[in-house]
C-alpha cells in the first residue's frame, strides 16, 4: 500500500485536480496540479508513488551595494554591473495603466532598494533555472515501471524539492528525494551574503546523488517532512539544508507502523486522519510532577494530566493545550532565555529547539535551570488557562477545541464581492480537528485559530487491486461556484473518508455519470 497526502494552503477551487489520463502507452490516475499536464501523486498500473516537501534549500539572499553615482548599477567583482530593468505596464479598470519597473541582478530578480544606505537585495533560486517547471518532473516517472526507471527520472526533478514514495506490483517499496541542490562552497545558505561574486554556487550536485532507500528492512517507509538525511550519506557537508520541520508527525507514524502486525488499507486511512499529538505527549510529560498552589493552574495541570493527546473537536484539553503551545509557552521560554533584543526580534521558537531546552534546562537557563524551567511552564499555563477563559467560558466542561480550530477554505475573489457571493465563493467555516504536529496535520494562525494549511487530497493505493484504491480531495473538483462538485467532497474530507478510485475501464464505465466526448470538426 502507498499512502500520500501532501499539504498546502487551502483555497477554494481545490489546488490539486484529480484525473485519469488514459492513452496509449499511458494510463495513469491520481492528482496533479490543474495548471500542469500529468499526474504528480498516484499510480500508472505498474508502480505508485506520492510526495511531499523535501528540506533542501534552494535559495539564496544577495545584497549588493549600489552605485552612489547610477542607482541603477551595482557592484560585482570590482566592476559596476549594469541592473537589468523591465517596465511593464498594468491596466487598471477605470484609471490609466500603472508603470512599474522590474530589477534584475545576475543572481535574480530584485526584491528590495536602500537607496539612502545605496544598497540592493535580490534573490537567487533554484526554481528560476532552466527547465525547473514546478511538479512537471512527474511527466517523467508516469512512465516509470520499476524503480531504476523512476530513481532515473527523479535524477532530474528541479522544484520543488520532494520525497517520492513508492511502490510497485512485485512488492517493492522506495524513497528517492529529487530536487536542485546547490552547492555552496564557503557558505552554508542560513544567512544574506554580499552580492558582490564572493559568495558564487558552485554548481549542483547530481540527483543521482542524493540519498535514497529500496526495500528497507523494517518493510515501511513514512515521511513527514522531518530531517531524514541518512547519517551516513556522503554528500551530508554539502549541507542540502538546515530548516526542518519538527520531528513528531514522524514519531507518531513510525509508533504506528512500527507496531506489530500486518496493516490494512483501513489503517491507512485512520493513520492519514490521525490527530494524536505526539508534541502534546512530550510537553504534558514535563508537567507530570508539577503542583501548583494556584486553584487554576492546577486545574489546568489536572486537565492536561487525564488527557489521551487526541485533538477531537469536542476536546477541552486540547483547546487548552493549543493555546497554551501557540500562544504562551515558546513567547515566554524566549523571554527567560533569550537576550531582550532577540526575543523582541523573532518569532515563536522552533519545536525541535524550545523542547531541547524545556527538556535539558541545565543547558539555556544558567543556575537554578529546574527551579526556572518550571516557572516558565506553570506561568505560561496560567496564561493560558485566562485565555481560554477569555474565549470559551469560565466552564472548562464547556470548552471545545473545535470552537477555536476552524477552517474557512476561502476563494481569491471573496474579499473583492459581495456577501451573498461570498458565501457562494467560499466554504465554510467549519470546526476543524487535529493540530499542527498530528499526522492530519491542521496548522493553523494562532491569532484566530483558523486553519491555514493541510492536506487537501488524501489517496491510499491497493498497490495491484489498483480498484480498491481510496481517494478525496477539497472542497470539491469543479472549479465553478454553481456546479454541485464546488464544495460536495468536503463533508467526506472532513470526516476522514473517501470515494472509490477506480481505475479498470470495466468499474469506470460502471460507475460513470456523465460522458463528455469532444470531436474535431
Amino acid at each position: 500500500m502507498l499512502a500520500s497526502d501532501p499539504h498546502r494552503a487551502y483555497l477554494a477551487p481545490s489546488l490539486r485536480y484529480i484525473a485519469h489520463l488514459n492513452a496509449p502507452q499511458l494510463n495513469v490516475i491520481g492528482a496533479g496540479e490543474p495548471a500542469l499536464p500529468g499526474i504528480s501523486i498516484g499510480h500508472n498500473g505498474s508502480i505508485a508513488f506520492g510526495l511531499t516537501i523535501f528540506g533542501i534549500d534552494q535559495e539564496d539572499l544577495y545584497v549588493y551595494d549600489t552605485n552612489p553615482a547610477n542607482p541603477l548599477e551595482y557592484q560585482y567583482k570590482g566592476q559596476w554591473e549594469k541592473f537589468v530593468v523591465v517596465r511593464e505596464s498594468i491596466a487598471v479598470k477605470g484609471a490609466e495603466p500603472v508603470s512599474v519597473e522590474l530589477r534584475f541582478t545576475r543572481h535574480g530578480p530584485v526584491i528590495f532598494t536602500e537607496g539612502s544606505k545605496q544598497r540592493a537585495f535580490a534573490v537567487r533560486s533554484g526554481w528560476f533555472e532552466p527547465g525547473m517547471a514546478p511538479y512537471f518532473g512527474s511527466i517523467d516517472y508516469m512512465f516509470a515501471s520499476n524503480f531504476q526507471e523512476f530513481k532515473r527520472s527523479m535524477a532530474h526533478w528541479g522544484a520543488p524539492a520532494e520525497n517520492q514514495v513508492y511502490a510497485d506490483t512485485k512488492g517493492n517499496i522506495g524513497w528517492v528525494p529529487g530536487g536542485l541542490a546547490p552547492i555552496r562552497p564557503n557558505w552554508d545558505g542560513l544567512l544574506p551574503v554580499p552580492g558582490d561574486g564572493r559568495y558564487e554556487w558552485a554548481g549542483f550536485l547530481p540527483g543521482s546523488q542524493l540519498p535514497s532507500s529500496y526495500n528497507p528492512p523494517q518493510g515501511w517507509f513514512a515521511s513527514a517532512n522531518e530531517m531524514n538525511i541518512p547519517a551516513g550519506y556522503p554528500y551530508r557537508e554539502r549541507k542540502l539544508g538546515f530548516e526542518w520541520p519538527s520531528r513528531d508527525r514522524y514519531n507518531r507514524l513510525t509508533e504506528v507502523l512500527g507496531a506489530p502486525g500486518k496493516r490494512s488499507l483501513e489503517d491507512s486511512m485512520r493513520l492519514q486522519n490521525d490527530v494524536l499529538s505526539f508534541t502534546a505527549r512530550r510537553a504534558v510529560t514535563m508537567l507530570l510532577n508539577l503542583r501548583s498552589p494556584d486553584s487554576k493552574t492546577q486545574a489546568a495541570l489536572t486537565l492536561l494530566r487525564n488527557w489521551d493527546f487526541v485533538e477531537r473537536t469536542d476536546s477541552a484539553a486540547a483547546a487548552l493545550f493549543e493555546v497554551w503551545w501557540s500562544r504562551y509557552l515558546g513567547y515566554l521560554y524566549k523571554e527567560v532565555v533569550l537576550s531582550k533584543t532577540a526575543a523582541a526580534t523573532m518569532g515563536p521558537p522552533d519545536p525541535t529547539a524550545l523542547f531541547s531546552g524545556l527538556e535539558q534546562p541545565h543547558t539555556v537557563f544558567g543556575s537554578d535551570a529546574q527551579a526556572k524551567r518550571d516557572w516558565v511552564l506553570l506561568t505560561s499555563l496560567n496564561l493560558a488557562w485566562g485565555y481560554t477563559e477569555k474565549l470559551l467560558g469560565s466552564d472548562p466542561a464547556q470548552w471545545q477545541w473545535g470552537k477555536l480550530h476552524h477552517a474557512l477554505i476561502t476563494h481569491p475573489f471573496s474579499a473583492a464581492v459581495d456577501g451573498p457571493t461570498r458565501a457562494k465563493l467560499n466554504v465554510g467555516p467549519f470546526p476543524k480537528q487535529g493540530g499542527g504536529s498530528t499526522p492530519n496535520m491542521s496548522s493553523y494562525d494562532p491569532r484566530d485559530f483558523r486553519q491555514v494549511a493541510g492536506p487537501s487530497f488524501r489517496v491510499v493505493v491497493d498497490v495491484g487491486n489498483w480498484d480498491n484504491s481510496r481517494a478525496v480531495n477539497t472542497p470539491g473538483q469543479s472549479g465553478d461556484p454553481d456546479s454541485p462538485h464546488y464544495r460536495d467532497l468536503t463533508e467526506l474530507w472532513l470526516k476522514g473518508e473517501y470515494f472509490p478510485l477506480l481505475y479498470s475501464r470495466q468499474r469506470v464505465e460502471a460507475e460513470t455519470i456523465r460522458r463528455i466526448v469532444l470531436q474535431p470538426r
